[in-house]
């Protein structure tokens, strides 16, 4: 994979992470900064079922989703059409991308499980990843990686370790969940009916067997970030992972980008961000990365 190229917050395709291209009902592209340039989306919840809640989740349920159930012959197919469409330049065509340099946007740095809700909520979840990791080897795509977005509510369930075993060998990556450290604040910002430390038992077991990415939205409540004890009892939670066994490979720090269902769930200040990410590193020595 090549070195990270520098990814521009005026981009209208940075800004703008729909997950709908033409009439594609699975794949989307975007220009992530996470990943660093293109990523492949695989949108595995159409009909936008979701686990968790969160105050600042911008997806609108109340519209209806666009499928009821994942097809795998259609996925195969719109995957392999938007992986040939964007390595041969088809993407510049699209205004959302013309600002893009030709290298970054032909360039796939990942094919992401992420879409409208939780991607380990579906029943053939390891099928679907069986099915990105043919279409990515059939078109020698050997550096670009698998990418798990998770809230890590179902990383415990028979087919989803399957799915990621398939991933282990797929250049896979896992970029789980975490935003809080308490049950208390897991269910004002998540506001799900999954236990707590059922979330935290699945990070250190999955963790044990691989390494993965912490990925955690830091945001104002009611103009009040996260409480100093909150964040105290976040960077514990990392410290057990740790101690118990788990590899995490670094945190990605991030904040509110795009309009709340809630108004008052609000983004913080670039130094604010920065001052949470420094915070972390500081208490759990992880590499911590900060995306304003």
């Amino acid at each position: 994979m090549p070195p990270e190229p520098a990814i521009s917050n005026h981009w209208a395709s940075v800004r703008d992470h729909a997950r709908v291209f033409g009439e594609l009902i699975y794949v989307y592209p975007v220009i992530s900064r996470r990943s660093a340039g293109l990523s492949i989306g695989v949108n595995l919840n159409p009909d936008k079922r979701c686990n968790f809640d969160c105050i600042y989740c911008e997806v609108d349920r109340k519209l209806p989703g666009r499928a009821t159930h994942v097809d795998p012959i259609q996925l195969r197919e719109e995957l392999m059409w938007l992986l040939q469409y964007a390595r041969t330049g088809g993407l510049l065509e699209d205004p959302k991308f013309r600002d893009v340099p030709r290298e970054i946007v032909t360039t796939i740095r990942d094919i992401a499980f992420s879409g409208d809700g939780e991607p380990t909520m579906i029943p053939n979840f390891a099928e679907c990843v069986a099915i990105a990791a043919d279409v990515k080897r059939n078109e020698g795509l050997d550096q670009t990686k698998l990418v798990l977005i998770t809230d890590a509510a179902g990383l415990d369930k028979v087919d989803v370790r399957c799915g990621l075993e398939i991933m282990d060998t797929n250049q896979g990556e896992i970029w789980a969940k975490l935003d809080a450290g308490t049950e208390a604040y897991f269910k004002q910002v998540n506001r799900s009916f999954v236990r707590f430390d059922r979330i935290l038992r699945n990070l250190l077991q999955t963790a044990q067997v691989r390494p993965i990415i912490i990925q955690s939205l830091f945001l104002k409540v009611h103009g009040s970030p996260m409480p100093d004890a909150e964040l105290i009892a976040y960077c514990q939670r990392l410290n057990e992972i740790l101690t118990g066994g788990g590899r995490i490979r670094e945190v990605h720090a991030y904040t509110v980008a795009r309009p709340t269902p809630e108004t008052w769930a609000t983004r913080l200040e670039p130094q604010e961000l920065q001052a949470i990410a420094a915070h972390i590193q500081s208490e759990t020595g992880l590499k911590t990365r900060a995306f304003p």
